[in-house]
């Protein structure tokens, strides 16, 4: 099967599992499930819950659990994140995913609690959805849970805060943003899904090696469109990071240097991929894909 044609399937498969494993939209607090699902069922690349599935698929291991659940609760973590990102009293956005923002589209509190609500409806998934595994339900949860929290995914993001209009911050301190704010979560998607897979240790490493650099990529390659790409193209406001006084790659160093460091980090994840059993075209594929969005 075509790359393209995977992962429309894959995409397809997400936005399915995100509207059966969501709670629906009329329950009460209805306001508040409504705005779950506004900012949810978005759209969006889907590339983390895309990950789970795709990793979980490298090993084709008889009996081998929905890889689902798993992908619909990284994909509720995330967005989580990005309702929480932009209020005010973070990065103050009123756009995303090509719409107004979910405190824009109804109110701060609101947007607040439908976070929150994600956030905790993440966990729940796996409980239940692997349930009848309390051991894979436990690593799942444990993968998780420390991708998301404060030494990486919440860490990354108060380094960011901390990092806004900072005159001298270092390269160090922009790859540990960028290491915690966005790779951690790549990477627990593509270790996610090779543990539904039974995937040994060896595996598991070499796919969090390639997450760790596909996410440095990722994140680079947005900070050079924030700064050369408009607003409707990227379906958030365009050149705020500039405006907020943001460390970013190309702040630090200049634009042609960091369309090579997301390139050097595309390969470097390729070669970990390499490394595993399997047909790994598809994420290497992806991989070089989204390296092509900043050229």
């Amino acid at each position: 099967m075509e790359v393209s044609t995977l992962l429309t399937s894959y995409v397809a498969r997400v936005e399915r599992g995100l509207d059966q494993l969501l709670p629906a939209a009329e329950s009460r607090p209805a306001r508040l499930h409504t705005a779950m699902r506004y900012s949810l069922q978005a759209g969006g690349k889907r590339l983390r819950p895309v990950l789970v599935l795709a990793a979980a698929e490298l090993f084709p291991a008889e009996g081998r659990p929905d890889p689902l659940p798993a992908a619909v609760a990284v994909e509720c973590v995330h967005t989580y994140s990005l309702i929480h990102d932009d209020l005010p009293c973070m990065d103050n956005d009123d756009l995303r995913r090509g719409r107004p923002t979910v405190h824009k589209a109804f109110d701060e509190a609101t947007a607040l609690l439908a976070g929150d609500a994600l956030l905790t409806h993440a966990f729940a998934l796996l409980a239940t959805g692997y349930g009848a595994q309390p051991a894979l339900a436990t690593a799942l949860v444990r993968e998780l849970g420390a991708a998301a929290g404060s030494r990486q995914l919440i860490g990354g993001q108060m380094e960011d805060l901390l990092a806004e209009k900072k005159a001298d911050a270092t390269p160090e301190e922009l790859e540990f943003i960028h290491l915690h704010k966005t790779a951690a979560m790549i990477s627990a998607s593509l270790v996610m899904g090779a543990i539904i897979g039974g995937a040994d240790q060896t595996a598991v490493e070499a796919l969090r090696t390639a997450g760790r650099h596909l996410g440095l990529a990722f994140q680079i390659i947005d900070d050079i469109l924030d700064a050369t790409t408009d607003t409707a193209t990227l379906g958030k406001t365009a050149g705020k990071d500039a405006k907020a006084g943001k460390t970013t790659f190309v702040q630090l160093h200049g634009l042609d240097a960091s369309r090579r460091f997301a390139g050097e980090h595309t390969q470097k994840a390729v070669a970990a991929l390499a490394r595993l059993p399997g047909d790994t075209a598809f994420l290497s594929s992806l991989a070089h894909d989204m390296g092509q969005r900043a050229r």
